[in-house]
């Protein structure tokens, strides 16, 4: 089952030989051991990405007309899946949502240096860092980057339907990082199955640093339910696919 924080400080002190507590700020002990399952509970949020945390977002629209394809993601974004935008035409009656892909930085302005930067159809746009970019204003986007991990930047936008990109029209998948809460009652966003390992490890840690010796039993548990963890991971996302890269099997 799903375990409050009181629960497993707890547990772990009461392995580790150390006072009984009601609350986790009773002791000091107490609120080490919130720190050290925090570490691990992030630690094991940055080995894998999680099946339950891929969910649907938002992106955050500048509403400027300096930088009409830039948009913000935001701080609990860890990894973009896909991003789609409606294209639709002005006046047009339905929706027409399409794929946007990303291309890497350097793949990126080689594509919009492409662009003809005398053209009535292209902008030159300066990005955040400085840097010059061209930009089409007659048609929606096709292609995105980032070039720091906080904002995008699109290849283009419709000047006839917008003046910027519109988070409205955006649909976008990403895994995000959760957050925290340091209270007894606080329930970490993992799924049931993966408490256990949450509690060996932090308890394998607690051990070593606020008891000062190894809890052998608590590593190999540790262990073992990471490696069980890693085996479900990869049933539910259908297997670990590697990329062909052009090449066919034998035969």
């Amino acid at each position: 089952m799903r375990r409050n924080l009181l629960d497993m400080v707890q547990e772990i002190l009461s392995d580790i030989d150390s006072d009984e507590v009601e609350s986790i700020f009773d002791t000091v002990e107490a609120e080490q051991v919130v720190n050290i399952l925090k570490s691990t509970y992030y630690a094991m949020m940055n080995n894998r990405n999680w099946p339950h945390l891929r969910r649907s977002v938002q992106l955050r629209g500048l509403s400027n007309p300096d930088k009409p394809t830039h948009m913000k993601v935001e701080e609990e974004f860890k990894e973009l899946c896909f991003i789609k935008y409606n294209k639709e035409k002005d006046g047009a009656a339905k929706k027409a949502y399409g794929d946007i892909t990303y291309l890497q930085p350097d793949h990126f302005l080689h594509k919009i240096n492409q662009e003809d930067s005398s053209s009535e159809l292209v902008r030159v746009v300066e990005d955040t860092g400085g840097i010059e970019l061209l930009i089409r204003k007659d048609r929606a986007p096709t292609y995105y980057t980032s070039f720091n991990d906080e904002y995008l930047v699109f290849d283009s936008y419709n000047e006839e339907v917008d003046t910027t990109l519109q988070k409205s029209k955006v649909q976008a998948m990403a895994y995000i990082i959760p957050s925290w809460s340091p209270t007894d009652d606080f329930k970490p966003d993992l799924p049931e199955y993966a408490f256990t390992a949450l509690v060996e490890e932090a308890k394998s840690k607690a051990a070593l640093r606020l008891a000062q010796k190894g809890d052998e039993k608590a590593e190999q548990e540790a262990g073992r339910q990471n490696r069980w963890i890693a085996r479900n991971a990869r049933r539910i996302n259908g297997g670990i696919q590697y990329p062909s890269y052009g090449r066919t099997g034998r035969k």
